[in-house]
């Protein structure tokens, strides 16, 4: 075997494990770059919203658009149902991931609030009976407060059953029996007749309080009634206790009207909110994103679509039904976890199983090699027994032949190496019995060309010196 094989050998080995490396950093690379465009890619959740055309549906679809083009994690789409009910529905069905729904409607027990769309304000009022120029003058009608409502009949806007149901929870809390008081129910796009409806004695409307629904029912009413005396819910907040999806709330004087002044002073009423809802299996990531990025383009939209300022943040300091999701919470009250606090403990499982992992295949890939090992330690010993032949060589020629063979047997170890069968502890012992076997061909050559033997001297090919004892 030439004196070169084993070191052309070793250096092949040394590019093979050099390309293996980069081939498995560019596959560990993509992969991670892989994950990487994965996780970062928008996550579209679907939103139920009707009926369309409704103030709802408008802002819900600006919110989409407004996602659309500045959104980075959180994407809308829409999903049209007839009204609040029939996305509460499809909520239930997991037919959707969030909702519009009005908050004193039948809805799945496990949903969360993410935020108030709206704010809904009951407003009572009664004619004053006058016509005419004298329907600006203060109203003097007959009914002045809830309880005058028993015996009478309220004409209400909407025909959603939940407007007659709050009519009913603000009746039961004023102590009037529901059955005493008879209703009727109006759409939004009937207001004139609602208006000239004479069989009617107050009427209730359900909406935020610059609704030009409202505002309109008022002015018509008035027009054809007499100036409107609005009715204040004085038990607002037992009926709030009571009912836990109404609050207790207040109208400001002069909000419907300004001259006249609808109302004159400030008037204590119930409010009942449209929501945006999710269940609450939906992520904490996913709805924190979603919090995030709505309130990050609420004054966009806000510019086009008059209903978007009407977005509010849920009430976190308070017990609510139903509840605030998890992820807004984080959000609002600072207590969001970081990337790091989510996935620490998988960090640290992960570097336990990957150095159980290296402990594992360090231990698999020497008993896989075991007889490499065995064939080191056979090396090692070969070249003792070189050595021993050594200090008995009767001639040069003899030493020469014992040089060739330890040459080859250093061959076989340096490729053992380079293969990973040998490990370095082991190549340092086998380098110690070379260099033991240098000493034994120098002491043997001085001795036989009859010289001192005081300074041994190494012969041979270099090589043979250059593996070293340990710690070289």
């Amino acid at each position: 075997m030439s004196s070169l094989d084993p070191v052309k050998s070793a250096h092949d080995g040394r590019q093979r494990r050099l390309l293996i490396v980069l081939a498995l950093g560019f596959v560990a690379f993509g992969a991670a770059a892989a994950a990487l465009f994965y996780v970062l890619q928008p996550e579209t959740l679907r939103i139920a919203v009707g009926p369309a055309g409704s103030d709802d549906h408008r802002v819900v679809q600006a919110m989409a658009d407004a996602f659309g083009e500045e959104s980075r994690t959180v994407r809308l789409s829409p999903i049209t149902t007839g009204g609040a009910a029939e996305s509460l529905a499809l909520l239930a069905a997991d037919k959707t991931d969030l909702a519009v729904g009005r908050g004193d409607l039948s809805m799945p027990p496990d949903a969360q609030t993410l935020a108030v769309l709206r704010k809904n304000y009951v407003v009572l009022w009664s004619p004053s009976g006058r016509r005419g120029s004298d329907s600006k003058k203060k109203g003097t009608g007959t009914i002045k407060e809830i309880a005058g409502l028993a015996g009478h009949k309220v004409g209400i806007i909407g025909k959603t059953g939940a407007n007659v149901a709050v009519l009913q929870a603000i009746l039961e809390g004023s102590g009037v029996q529901p059955d005493k008081v008879a209703t009727a129910q109006f759409g939004t796009d009937e207001i004139q007749k609602l208006a000239q409806d004479p069989t009617l004695d107050a009427y209730l409307a359900v909406g935020p309080l610059d609704s030009k629904i409202t505002a309109d029912a008022i002015t018509a009413t008035s027009r054809g009634r007499g100036a409107p005396t609005f009715l204040p819910i004085d038990a607002s907040e037992a009926i709030a206790l009571k009912h836990p999806r109404y609050e207790a709330e207040e109208i400001p004087p002069s909000v419907f009207s300004a001259r006249p002044a609808w109302p004159e002073d400030k008037i204590d009423t119930v409010s009942v909110s449209h929501l945006i809802l999710a269940r609450k299996e939906l992520s904490e990531a996913k709805a924190a994103a979603f919090y995030r990025q709505l309130f990050a383009v609420r004054d966009t939209i806000t510019q086009g679509t008059a209903g978007a300022s009407r977005i509010m943040k849920p009430d976190t300091e308070k017990e609510t039904e139903p509840s605030v999701h998890r992820g807004a919470a984080a959000v609002i009250n600072g207590t969001e976890r970081t990337f790091l606090d989510k996935y620490s403990d998988y960090f640290w499982f992960a570097l336990l199983a990957l150095s159980g992992i290296g402990s594992a295949a360090a231990w698999l890939r020497r008993y896989l090699n075991r007889d490499e090992t065995n064939d080191s330690t056979s090396c090692r010993s070969r070249v003792l027994e070189a050595m021993s032949e050594v200090r008995n060589a009767g001639s040069e020629q003899d030493l020469l032949t014992w040089q060739r063979e330890v040459d080859a047997i250093i061959g076989e170890t340096l490729k053992g190496y380079d293969d990973g069968a040998i490990e370095p502890e082991d190549l340092s012992a086998f380098g110690l019995a070379v260099e033991l076997f240098n000493h034994a061909i120098a002491e043997r050559r001085t001795t036989l060309q009859g010289g001192p033997t005081d300074q041994p001297r190494t012969t041979g090919n270099p090589r043979l010196s250059s593996i070293g004892a340990p710690g070289q």
